[in-house]
């Protein structure tokens, strides 16, 4: 093969990269602000609020015996969900459980996640239910490290309201 060829090879890969990395920065210049918004895709529940489904989610996770859970409403602070739900688990096994009976909570109405992170190693699991909210399940010494309470301090926690609405009935 000689240069020309190697070059062309070559060239086609880095064209790719590139093409790639305009890509990110795109994206990355949007998220921070700097150029034209691209909107990141939300799969909303046909059937079910995003307020509805945090509930179904909250009260899985109070039966699973989550500790201090919190419900954020975040739509003002953030373009990509309306909800933030935080909670801990007392050990792996129990995250993974919360984890898992969030799921099947809203696997029943018809809604699953778009994406699921951290189940393996179950010391933060994140549940991203595609904009409607996101679920946020820690071990108590990630919850205290990473602190996304303080990170969204802006946003006003809704728990209470939540759980007293669940309870009326």
């Amino acid at each position: 093969m000689d240069s020309q060829e190697k070059a062309a090879e070559t060239g086609v890969a880095e064209v790719a990269v590139a093409e790639a990395a305009a890509e990110t920065a795109v994206d990355l210049q949007s998220r921070a602000g700097m150029g034209a918004a691209l909107p990141r895709p939300r799969l909303r529940s046909e059937h079910l609020e995003s307020a509805d489904q945090v509930k179904i989610a909250a009260l899985a996770a109070l039966d699973r015996k989550a500790e201090e859970l919190v419900v954020l409403e975040v739509a003002k602070c953030c373009d990509f969900t309306d909800h933030f739900l935080i909670c801990s688990g007392s050990n792996e096994r129990q995250v993974q459980a919360i984890a898992d009976a969030i799921q099947e909570a809203l696997h029943k109405e018809g809604v699953k996640p778009l994406h699921v992170e951290g189940l393996p190693n179950a010391r933060w699991v994140l549940l991203d239910f595609g904009g409607d909210f996101v679920a946020h399940v820690f071990v108590e010494s990630a919850r205290r490290f990473y602190d996304l309470e303080r990170l969204w301090s802006d946003a006003p926690n809704i728990t209470e309201r939540l759980l007293a609405a669940s309870t009326k009935a």
